[in-house]
């Protein structure tokens, strides 16, 4: 028997695009429009309604970027319809390969009542189902005319990205405004030969089920008067009913559909934007809700919830109402869908704790899920988090991104540094926008790596990021692959009710160990550097705040800033969305996240000092506070204390030029052209560079990746280097501890300040880098004479060890990877450390020495900054400052304080007492993160700790102040069956390596 499919699928979808989809729509009348522009940004939508607007013909163009335009249509629905099945058609201009990137619009009836999201795929209204005839018609539309910034061409520079670039020219053409009779029976037909047309492609040659599904779908088509397509689509449905009915074979593999719109928030669109665009997609989900009685849809992002309730209470009465009906499922536990590589412990900690506070608080419900489909890979810290939130479940997609190793399991166990596992799932469809096309539920099916041990897989279902969400027609595609022969079988399930299968079904699945590396995206750890500044010192700042807050509340009875914390709180890990801490967003996003962080960055120290005054008292003592974890120089850890200066600094200047720096504890010595030389522990008797070479040496690289600029570096962007030897001015420092070196490269300028304070075993590098490069990429090198196989990196609640080596293809592919604030490499005995007070990306090297030294050169560089011209064409245009230090002679130990110190510098003022600390801890390698009051205004105060070493430790934590009680908590500090040991005030701690624990520490009250 020859192969005729690909004639009948010629033929099927010629029929289908010429004849029988613009048969749905029979026939039409056109509505009367009118438009009214907003001036300026959007406007309530009560101003909307009201608003005068002027006629407009279809066929205008309307639009400027990031403009809203409030359109009425009016008509009447003609006598002859009487009986029929009604619409209106409302196309505003729409691209409809494009769904969610491109102009919207939500639907209001002239009350204010929102009906659905206007999008591509879901451009019809209903009118009614029968109509009568005769009824009048009138709708309002607030249209966004949001340009599109990811066109076919999506990596060419444009100015569209910011409203105050973009111009005003119109972007779109006003397409249809009509009512049309909408013919059930022959959309009906188009969807029975989307879904065997779609199945049959999908069968191999020798299947019979193929020639079966392709012999019904000629006789249907055989069926059909093409003069006459709604008189003969019921009897070609009929020549269909045979196949469409024929049972699954038992072994089929189960897919899980969950309803879903993924929304970015914020992309190539603005925060407010975003929230628009979840009012849109809720509008949509809930009345599709009311007309699909088996269909489920998961929303995560307690942020976007927030945003509805908090902008569109009409649509939040909707919302509800489809919450309790277990219909609208609250997903994912966070308060945004964020990156989980940068976000520092106690963030990615909140993340959850206010994610899903939100959902108990609203609903009653409780998340055992991480929902997080598009983040760019996975830091290794994060399994005992989730764990640590109530929460068993994980779910990705963006795994199946990776360019170059294939991950071996679509389910497994993920096991964390601590040894946590949680039960993960990557849904073989890979995507988070599935449509139920045959494709992607064949492709679902023969993806699943884990076949004979599982069957069932997930797949979010709908088009995102203003999309519309699931749409009427993959509702009707999923009824009929419910029990469908040759095809994976489909069923409407929430998050929840999968994971409960899966794991139940697959109680042995394999583990995997160590972080969720994505290959791909891996310069998202250097875009945007101010944003990831202002990341990295709002968690800083946001601890001295909790810290000094809860101490001066329990010593003085300041007034704890309970409400504004939570706000702030909430602001920062918005803005650790994957797309906004990444640096991938159009430059209003960026724009206003650093007026967002420097708003923040004020309210956090007005806190910080106003409870340091309430604790030091009025006074001319001068004073010492130290928000780090550790003591130094005589301050202890949380507390404050008058400072002591021991030792000194020599500088000298240099035979052959350059400076040397001694503080008897290290000499560095600093070349001619501010490169330095050596870096030699005076206690250690060891020289920290590698023989012949220079470390604080700035490497520039041409950075033009094949794909998304602002997101990939690829490999190659090392084939050629230029080293930034060339100097300005290498001159003595404003005081004896440092130096001052300047150069200019293209058309920047670097500025950097080196200096070695008494007393310290760290060379501070403060770098300014004022940049005007395209498309390169800066790095800071500091090659070291250390033979290591692995470094550490720092990475939630510990750290984590990668190969320096490249023996296979996967580490081979981790050639930019994240820290947080430190990386650390040893030989037994020494150590180095590089760490930084607001940079991610880094690279780490081995090499064999050639020029007659025996052994191995490894080198840590730093990555700086990056020059991309998409989506944001102005990225990081400007004057930057970073600091880095050089720490000779470091362990693990020094590595992790060395981290802290650098991230919060102390703080002085003036009063009359010092402060001894609320809490300490007696071991260096317990860390305590947060120290707190509790959230529900008790008073108890919460202290969250962990052993930051990667070993066991028995340790005692004593509080300064009478304790009642001690409970250990989970993160939302709801009470846990383990009870500490307490003695008084002091409480006995057995952790195991990287363990995370918080304690809630009851006030004893005076009676």
């Amino acid at each position: 028997m020859h192969d005729d499919r690909s004639l009948v699928e010629a033929r099927l979808k010629r029929v289908l695009d010429e004849r029988i989809r613009p048969a749905v729509y029979p026939e039409s009348v056109p509505l009367e429009v009118a438009v009214w522009h907003a001036p300026g940004e959007p406007v309530p939508v009560a101003e909307g309604l009201a608003a005068e607007p002027e006629p407009i013909e279809v066929g205008a163009r309307w639009g400027a970027p990031w403009g809203t335009s409030w359109f009425r249509v009016t008509g009447t629905v003609p006598e002859a319809w009487a009986g029929r099945a009604v619409e209106a058609l409302l196309d505003l201009g729409f691209d409809e390969n494009m769904p969610g990137f491109q102009c919207e619009g939500l639907v209001y009836r002239p009350d204010g009542t929102p009906v659905k999201g206007l999008n591509p795929r879901n451009q019809w209204v209903r009118v009614g189902a029968p109509v009568e005839g005769g009824e009048e018609v009138r709708l309002h539309i607030e249209a966004a005319s949001n340009p599109v910034i990811l066109d076919y061409h999506p990596f060419l520079p444009t100015q569209l990205g910011d409203k105050e670039t973009a111009g005003s020219a119109p972007q779109y053409t006003l397409t249809r405004m009509d009512l049309a009779v909408f013919d059930e029976t022959v959309w009906q037909l188009v969807l029975d030969l989307e879904v065997l047309g779609e199945l049959m492609a999908e069968l191999p040659v020798e299947s019979a089920r193929r020639w079966e599904l392709l012999r019904a779908v000629e006789k249907a088509l055989d069926a059909i008067d093409l003069q006459d397509v709604n008189g003969t689509a019921a009897q070609a449905r009929v020549r269909l009913e045979t196949v469409l009915s024929e049972p699954a074979v038992p072994s089929a593999h189960r897919i899980s559909a969950v309803g879903h719109a993924h929304i970015d928030s914020a992309w190539l669109w603005p925060l407010r934007e975003t929230v628009r665009k979840v009012a849109r997609t809720t509008a949509n989900m809930t009345a599709l809700i009311e007309d699909e009685p088996e269909f489920v849809f998961a929303m995560s992002q307690a942020q976007q919830w927030a945003w509805v309730k908090e902008h569109r209470p009409e649509v939040w009465a909707r919302v509800k109402k489809a919450v309790a009906e277990g219909r609208f499922v609250p997903a994912g536990g966070m308060w945004v869908e964020s990156d989980t590589n940068m976000p520092g412990s106690e963030a990615m900690a909140r993340q959850f704790v206010h994610g899903k506070r939100f959902f108990l608080d609203e609903f009653g419900i409780e998340n055992d899920e991480a929902w997080l489909p598009d983040t760019f890979g996975f830091a290794a810290g994060l399994p005992q988090i989730i764990k640590a939130a109530g929460s068993k479940w994980l779910l990705t997609q963006k795994i199946s991104w990776s360019q170059t190793n294939r991950f071996p399991h679509h389910t497994f166990q993920w096991e964390g540094i601590d040894g946590t596992r949680i039960f993960t799932h990557f849904p073989p469809v890979d995507t988070y926008n599935c449509s139920m096309k045959g494709s992607e539920i064949a492709h679902a099916a023969r993806n699943f790596k884990d076949k004979g041990l599982a069957r069932h897989s997930l797949a979010p279902t709908g088009w995102g990021d203003g999309g519309g969400g699931t749409t009427r027609e993959m509702i009707a595609k999923a009824a009929r692959l419910r029990d469908l022969e040759g095809s994976a079988t489909v069923v409407w399930e929430t998050p929840e009710e999968f994971f409960q299968k899966a794991e139940a079904e697959y109680p042995d699945a394999p583990v995997w160990v160590g972080e969720l590396y994505l290959e791909l995206h891996r310069a998202t750890l250097t875009s945007q550097a101010k944003t990831k500044q202002g990341n990295r010192r709002s968690e800083h700042l946001l601890r001295e705040a909790e810290l000094w807050a809860a101490t001066a509340s329990v010593r003085t009875g300041f007034p704890y800033p309970y409400e504004e914390l939570d706000r702030i709180w909430k602001t920062v890990l918005l803005h650790q969305f994957h797309d906004i801490l990444p640096g991938s967003s159009i430059a209003w996003v960026h724009r206003e996240a650093r007026a967002t962080y420097e708003r923040l960055a004020g309210e956090l120290t007005a806190i910080i000092e106003s409870a340091q005054r309430a604790l030091a008292g009025e006074g001319g003592t001068e004073l010492v506070f130290n928000a780090a974890p550790h003591p130094r120089e005589g301050v202890p850890a949380g507390g404050a204390r008058t400072p002591v200066t021991e030792g000194r600094t020599a500088r000298t200047e240099r035979p052959g030029g350059g400076f040397v720096l001694d503080n008897g504890l290290l000499r560095i010595e600093i070349d001619g052209q501010g490169l330095v030389v050596s870096a030699y522990d005076i206690e250690g008797d060891r020289e920290t560079i590698a023989p012949h070479r220079t470390a604080n040496i700035l490497q520039l690289h041409p950075d033009f990746p094949n794909m998304w600029d602002a997101w990939d570096v690829d490999e190659f962007y090392r084939h050629t280097v230029t080293d930034l030897t060339d100097v300005d001015e290498i001159a003595p420092g404003d005081d004896e501890t440092s130096v001052r070196i300047v150069r200019s490269f293209g058309t920047s300028r670097v500025t950097q300040r080196l200096s070695l304070a008494p007393g310290d075993r760290r060379l501070l590098i403060d770098t300014e880098v004022d940049w005007h490069e395209t498309e390169k990429f800066l790095k800071l090198a500091f090659p070291l004479d250390v033979h290591a196989e692995r470094y550490a990196s720092e990475t939630q609640f510990g750290h984590f060890h990668r190969p320096t080596h490249t023996n296979t293809s996967w580490e081979a592919a981790k050639f930019e990877a994240c820290n947080h604030r430190f990386v650390h490499l040893e030989e037994p005995g020494w150590g180095v450390a590089v760490v930084n007070d607001s940079t991610y990306g880094h690279d780490v090297t081995r090499t064999v020495r050639t020029d007659g030294d025996r052994g191995t050169t490894t080198t840590v560089r730093v990555s700086l900054l990056r020059a991309p011209r998409f989506p944001d064409p102005e990225t990081d245009q400007g004057v930057h400052r970073f600091r880095h230090a050089l720490v000779p002679g470091a362990g693990i130990g020094d590595a992790v304080r060395e981290g802290w110190r650098i991230n919060l510098p102390e703080r002085r003022i003036t009063g009359a007492r010092e402060v001894a600390p609320l809490v300490t801890v007696d071991r260096d390698a317990v860390v305590i993160t947060a120290v707190k009051l509790a959230d529900d205004g008790s008073g108890d105060v919460v202290v969250r700790l962990h052993e930051a070493h990667g070993g066991r430790v028995r340790a005692t934590l004593a509080a300064d102040f009478e304790v009642a009680d001690v409970t250990a908590t989970d993160l939302l500090e709801r009470p846990l069956p383990e009870t500490p040991s307490r003695d008084g005030r002091q409480v006995a701690l057995h952790l195991r390596p990287f363990e995370l624990v918080t304690l809630r520490l009851r006030r004893a009250r005076s009676h």
